[in-house]
């Protein structure tokens, strides 16, 4: 990571893989990672970290299923924030858009996902440097 300044838009225009985090800032030991959004994600937790959202463009929802198998949709747009507290099953997906996420280095962009089946267009990463 350089110490000079990040623009966002620049960020997300260098790559146009969706569900692909780019690492754009360090901060102690957490990842600032924007990525491209649409179509769905897959079902995953992370047992040991909360995960931040922020909505740059568009629209992003993140369904969440609790112990008892029930689901609700949280429905997020630009400008909107949102915390998947650790160990809540979630799944999101986006007609399109861009989002910027807070995680502890390492994570990686799909949890621990309980079936294995990962989508060709999910990127199961703990991000890439930004080029």
């Amino acid at each position: 990571m350089t110490a000079k300044p990040v623009n966002l838009t620049e960020a997300l225009a260098s790559f146009t893989d969706v569900y692909s985090p780019r690492i754009v800032a360090r901060m102690n030991d957490y990842d600032v990672r924007v990525a491209h959004t649409r179509g769905e994600h897959v079902w995953h937790t992370h047992a040991d970290t909360d995960e931040f959202f922020l909505v740059l463009d568009g629209r992003f929802d993140i369904a969440l299923r609790d112990a008892d198998g029930h689901e609700h949709t949280v429905v997020l747009y630009r400008g909107d924030t949102f915390v998947v507290p650790r160990g809540t099953e979630h799944k999101p997906s986006s007609p399109g858009g861009s989002i910027l996420m807070f995680e502890p280095s390492g994570t990686l962009s799909t949890g621990d996902v309980p079936d294995g089946a990962i989508p060709a267009h999910v990127d199961r990463t703990a991000g890439h440097e930004l080029e």
